[in-house]
C-alpha cells in the first residue's frame, strides 16, 4: 500500500505542477456552470442537479482523457517507465498508483462543483437524495472513464495516440446500446447493458441499484488489469 500512495502522490505533485490539472477543471466547471444556470433559468427551474450532471457526464467522456494520456504514454517516451519497472515495486502497484492519481483529480474536480447544492438549498428545497445519488454516479462514471484511459495510455509513448485512442474507446462504449437498436432480445439487452449512460442515468434519478455500481466498478476493475497485463509486457521486451 505504501509503494501505491508514493506513486499517487508523486502523480499528483505533477499534475499540480503543470497548468494541465487546472486548465482541465477550469474548462469542466464553465461548461457545467453553464449548464446548471441554462436549467435554473427555464420556465419552470427545479431544484435539482439534474441539468448539469448529463452534460458534465459527457463533458468527462472528453475530458478525461487528457488526464490519463500522460501517465504511462510520457514515462515510456522519456525512456522513466523502464526505471520504474526495475525498481523493488509491483506492476499492480504502479497502475493502481498512477489510476489513484488520475481519481484524486477527478473528486476534486467533482467536488467543486458542490456549490451548486449549496446553491440549491440557499435559494430552494431540493431532494438531498438524487444529489447525492447524482454525483456518486458522475464520480463511478469519471473513474470507469479513467480506468479505459489508463489502459490506453499504457500502449502507446505517445500521449496524442493515447488520448485520441482513449475518446475513441469511450464513444463507442456511449453509442454502443444504439446498436442494440438494431437487435432485439438478448443481444439488444447486451448492449444496452455495455453502456454507460444506461447505468448512469439512474443516479441521476435517485435510484442507487446494486447492478449499476457492480457494472462501474467490475468495468473499470477489467480495463485496470488489461493494464497491468500491458505494463507486465512492457517489462519482458
Amino acid at each position: 500500500m505504501r509503494n501505491i500512495l508514493t506513486i499517487a502522490s508523486k502523480e499528483i505533485r505533477t499534475y499540480f505542477g503543470s497548468p494541465m490539472a487546472y486548465v482541465i477543471t477550469a474548462v469542466f466547471l464553465v461548461i457545467c456552470g453553464y449548464f446548471f444556470a441554462t436549467s435554473l433559468s427555464s420556465a419552470f427551474p427545479e431544484a435539482t442537479t439534474r441539468g448539469f450532471l448529463f452534460p458534465a457526464a459527457f463533458v468527462l467522456m472528453i475530458l478525461t482523457p487528457l488526464l490519463t494520456m500522460r501517465l504511462f504514454a510520457e514515462e515510456a517516451k522519456m525512456g522513466t517507465l523502464e526505471l520504474l519497472l526495475t525498481a523493488p515495486v509491483q506492476d499492480y502497484q504502479v497502475v493502481l498508483g498512477k489510476f489513484l492519481s488520475s481519481l484524486a483529480i477527478l473528486a476534486v474536480m467533482i467536488a467543486v462543483t458542490g456549490y451548486y447544492a449549496i446553491i440549491l438549498l440557499i435559494y430552494g428545497n431540493p431532494d438531498a437524495g438524487p444529489i447525492l445519488s447524482g454525483y456518486l454516479g458522475l464520480f463511478l462514471l469519471g473513474a470507469l472513464f479513467l480506468a479505459v484511459g489508463v489502459f490506453a495510455s499504457s500502449l502507446t509513448s505517445n500521449q496524442i495516440v493515447a488520448a485520441v485512442l482513449t475518446f475513441g474507446l469511450l464513444l463507442l462504449m456511449w453509442v454502443i446500446n444504439s446498436a442494440g437498436g438494431v437487435f432485439s432480445g438478448i443481444p439488444k439487452e447486451i448492449f444496452d447493458y455495455l453502456s454507460p449512460p444506461t447505468h448512469f442515468r439512474d443516479f441521476a434519478f435517485g435510484v442507487i441499484d446494486t447492478k449499476d455500481v457492480v457494472y462501474f466498478v467490475s468495468i473499470a476493475a477489467a480495463f485496470l488489469l488489461f493494464t497491468v497485463q500491458s505494463v507486465s509486457a512492457r517489462r519482458w521486451r
